[in-house]
């Protein structure tokens, strides 16, 4: 290992002849919250895939398409500056996954004018809490045009609803780990990007260069650990 230094029921409405009277008034639909599985029973001996307990300082939102809850991955030279993952007790090697991507400021005008390209490539590292870096992670795709992007986020202030940074590119990354690690962080090294007008590169602590999602953990729980055997008690001397 070496030292990093640069350290996610639509009602339909059926007209009704004027002259029918309706016997109730329907409430109005209301959009179903997502259902999200409940994570795999620990069992001891047996492999368990399940949702990673992770502490993201700057959630960016929850995707439109993909209900994924999505972070922002900022630059930083320490383990408390980036994104906190919590591993459960395991026997041997635990596998972290996680999907990485680029993050991309969509604008519609510069869409429909042809000057929305972009080419990004951002480099985020997986490191543990003694600054001890892991693996490096590298996720690069262009962008042009709406579809492009990988999903767009809620809970924008302009007239769709959606906000303006939104996710674009997708990496697959997969990490083992060690029985002795029981957290980590993934931090923002570097961000490149190319454009139509200039080139740029970021490595500022602080700015936000790319997004996970879909953190995943998959490990062999430890052997619960057996209580020790109570002592008879001593027998009562007689006098």
């Amino acid at each position: 290992m070496h030292r990093l230094t640069a350290c996610v029921l639509v009602s339909a409405l059926v007209a009704a002849p004027a002259w029918a009277q309706p016997t109730a008034k329907k409430p109005a639909a209301t959009a179903a919250k997502p259902q999200t599985a409940p994570p795999a029973k620990a069992v001891s001996g047996k492999t368990v895939i399940e949702p990673a307990d992770v502490t993201c300082a700057s959630p960016l939102g929850v995707g439109i398409k993909t209900q994924r809850s999505f972070c922002d991955v900022p630059i930083g030279r320490t383990s408390g500056d980036g994104i906190l993952i919590t591993l459960p007790p395991h026997k041997g090697t635990l596998v972290l996954t996680f999907d990485l991507h680029n993050r991309q400021t969509y604008s519609e005008e510069q869409a429909k004018t042809g000057r929305a390209y972009a080419r990004l490539t951002a480099t985020v590292g997986v490191m543990t809490l003694d600054n001890t870096l892991v693996t490096r992670a590298v996720v690069q795709n262009e962008f042009r045009f709406e579809a492009d992007l990988f999903d767009r986020i809620g809970g924008g202030a302009g007239p769709s609803g959606m906000k303006a940074v939104a996710p674009t590119g997708l990496e697959s990354i997969r990490v083992q780990l060690p029985e002795k690690v029981n957290e980590v962080c993934v931090l923002g090294e570097r961000l490149t990007v190319r454009r139509v007008d200039a080139d740029e590169t970021f490595s500022a602590p602080g700015r936000p260069i790319a997004l996970i999602s879909n953190v995943m953990v998959e490990y062999t729980p430890q052997p619960a650990r057996k209580a020790p055997a109570k002592k008879p008690p001593a027998p009562i001397k007689k006098k």
